[in-house]
């Protein structure tokens, strides 16, 4: 028997109704169609509407296509690991939650929290838990629905983010498929560009907070850009070397949809051309949590038994990571 690594058994995705264009948005700040795409790559982005609803919703919803195309039942799943930065409330957890919503009783979850990169965080966590021999199916959810958090008056960040939700199964596997190598990383000084200032322990909220709109995301943007081309590129190059893979060997890199420019020059660094990496920003853009899964999602159809795929990716407090992880089944077998 060999050693147990965890595979990416099926992966299902939920994203709004309601879609949101840069037309439209033009007309609730100043920006353009032109602007937008020159700078960020984006075109349209999916917004969750309706009373009530939060990243559960989302999440939950997810967890159902994903339960329905890979004919599990939930009773079935031992953990669900919500990765997310827009949990429904503080406690319970969203992961619960998300549980809950689908059925799955015999489940545990918890909520991981580390913004853009969380998906791959916790799709890391999850396979450890795998490869312990402990657990046996885990589902790991990246969800955000980041318009809960925008601010639609500020013109440098309402265009980039959007709602969705992604998730995986993840079970154990002997052949050599599934997650083989991660590197991740995190940086709390990177906090003063990218953040959210108001609503944990250090500001509560008050009248002033929400007065002075410290509810939103604030980000400095050249900076953030900065430190995500270099340490996206770096530590994806890192996984490459350590694990004696060239160019030629990676099928696909998925990267974090944050920005065209910086799939690019991450794409550029490890000599990849356009067409071995998986890019959905002009759709979907930064769905914070949920854009590496939603990637596997639109790209699960073209993806081969064996194929390498090598992740990069990069967060807000900053947090950063790239990974390895080769494809258990051929895509094709599953219709949408």
């Amino acid at each position: 028997m060999g050693k147990i690594t965890a595979a990416i058994t099926g992966v299902g995705a939920y994203l709004p109704e309601y879609v949101l264009d840069n037309e439209e948005l033009s007309r609730m700040v100043d920006t353009s169609d032109e602007w937008i795409m020159t700078r960020i790559g984006i075109k349209t982005r999916h917004i969750l509407k309706g009373e009530g609803l939060g990243t559960s919703y989302l999440g939950s919803e997810a967890v159902k296509d994903l339960l329905e195309k890979t004919d599990t039942d939930p009773m079935d799943i031992d953990v669900v690991i919500c990765a997310t930065v827009t949990p429904d409330m503080f406690f319970p957890s969203t992961a619960n939650l998300i549980a809950y919503k689908s059925g799955m009783k015999n489940a545990f979850g918890f909520d991981l929290s580390a913004a853009c990169s969380g998906f791959l965080f916790a799709l890391t966590t999850a396979s450890k838990m795998i490869e312990s021999g402990t657990y046996k199916r885990i589902i790991v959810v990246g969800a955000d629905k980041m318009s809960s958090i925008i601010d639609y008056e500020d013109r440098n960040t309402c265009p980039i983010f959007g709602d969705g939700a992604g998730a995986v199964l993840l079970e154990p596997n002997t052949e050599g498929f599934g997650m083989l190598d991660a590197e991740l990383h995190s940086d709390g000084g990177g906090s003063i560009h990218l953040y959210m200032k108001a609503g944990g322990s250090a500001y509560p909220a008050t009248a002033e907070t929400v007065a002075k709109r410290e509810h939103y995301v604030h980000q400095d943007g050249k900076q953030v850009f900065k430190a995500a081309v270099s340490n996206m590129a770096d530590v994806a190059e890192h996984v490459m070397l350590r694990n004696k893979l060239t160019a030629d060997d990676i099928t696909y890199l998925v990267p974090h949809q944050a920005n065209m420019r910086i799939i690019e020059a991450t794409a550029n660094r490890i000599g990849l051309p356009a067409d071995k990496c998986m890019i959905n920003i002009q759709k979907y853009g930064n769905t914070t949590a949920a854009t590496l899964p939603l990637c596997l999602w639109d790209y699960e159809t073209r993806l081969k038994k064996g194929d390498n795929l090598l992740f990069a990716t990069f967060g807000g407090g900053y947090t950063w990571g790239a990974g390895y992880l080769k494809w258990a089944y051929d895509g094709g077998d599953f219709s949408r």
